[in-house]
């Protein structure tokens, strides 16, 4: 999936905005790490409470993108970082 993502060209008009006051370019380069990161073994508390922040995050601006393509891309970063929190809770299971 961030093989995937990262193939994927970041849309146009989103670097430098804001949307429910998350920074999009942000957002994005948080899930992408976030999910690497997971692929290395489990993440540290703190860090797996801001992913967890990061996926709400990402349900609260997706309404909010009227832009089709730009709402494919971060419809993708959405289920890196949910994916990533599921990897998290498998592990702690």
């Amino acid at each position: 999936m961030a093989a995937e993502h990262m193939a994927m060209p970041f849309p146009p008009g989103f670097r430098g905005l804001d949307i429910e006051d998350h920074d999009m370019v942000m957002l994005d380069a948080d899930a992408y790490g976030y999910a690497t990161s997971v692929l290395e073994g489990p993440l540290a508390g703190q860090r797996r409470a801001a992913l967890t922040r990061l996926a709400a995050a990402s349900d609260k601006v997706l309404p909010m993108i009227d832009d089709e393509c730009a709402s494919r891309y971060y419809t993708h970063v959405r289920k890196m970082a949910v994916s990533a929190a599921e990897a998290e809770d498998l592990r702690e299971a």
